[in-house]
Parts: C-alpha cells; sequence; structure tokens
C-alpha cells in the first residue's frame, strides 16, 4: 500500500514542469528557513525537497544521455572514411 502510493506520487511528480517547479523553489526555501511547529511547514520541507529531487534527477539524467551521445559510435562514416569508388563497365 505505502509502496503504491508513493508510486503514485512519483508519477504525479514527473508530470510536472521543471521550470514551474524552480519557480517556487525560493517561497519554499524561504519556507522551510522559518521554522515553525506547524503542519503547514512540514509540508514546506516536503515541497522544498521534492523540487530539488527533480532538479537532481533531470541534472542526471541529462548528463547521462551527453555521456551516452559522447560514447555512441558514429552511426555513419565520416567522409574522408568513404573509400572513393568508381563504376567501370
Amino acid at each position: 500500500m505505502i509502496e503504491n502510493t508513493l508510486e503514485d506520487i512519483a508519477e504525479k511528480i514527473l508530470a510536472l514542469d521543471e521550470a514551474s517547479l524552480t519557480s517556487l523553489w525560493e517561497k519554499y526555501k524561504d519556507k522551510l528557513e522559518h521554522f515553525a511547529s506547524t503542519k503547514e511547514w512540514e509540508r514546506s520541507a516536503i515541497i522544498f525537497f521534492i523540487i530539488n529531487s527533480v532538479k537532481v534527477k533531470n541534472s542526471i539524467f541529462n548528463d547521462q544521455i551527453i555521456n551516452r551521445q559522447k560514447d555512441a559510435p558514429e552511426s555513419r562514416k565520416a567522409p574522408s572514411d568513404v573509400p572513393y569508388l568508381k563504376r567501370i563497365k
């Protein structure tokens, strides 16, 4: 039950736009820094770390994509590697 709930939350978070989340980062950082023993502060702490988690996940994802593209063999030979062929009849 808990795992299913967390997976549902993760799916909803993945559907959110990083730019929109980032625009809320400062707001929740301020709330987090002004501790209050309230549910609102606790929610703000969770939201702040969710925003950071999405940013970190996207950074890792993008780095991996870039690294894979660098390491991938070229699908076509460069023009200098293609031998000159001439049709002879």
